[in-house]
């Protein structure tokens, strides 16, 4: 019975991971040259009054 080659299987982990991350910043390159106008996400909406999310001022 042959042995596991670990190396091998590792090796595919590492560039599985590296293609996934290169595939992520391409996506994410791409949304930023759309710009915000063509963004599908909702508008964020403001904290709700008394949730003491008030920024305060630096002194």
């Amino acid at each position: 019975m042959a042995k596991p080659n670990y190396s091998f299987e590792k090796r595919q982990r590492e560039q599985e991971k590296k293609r996934k991350k290169a595939d992520k910043e391409a996506e994410k390159a791409a949304r930023k040259a759309q710009g915000p106008a063509t963004n599908a996400e909702a508008p964020a909406e403001p904290p709700a009054p008394g949730s003491g999310a008030t920024p305060t001022p630096d002194a």
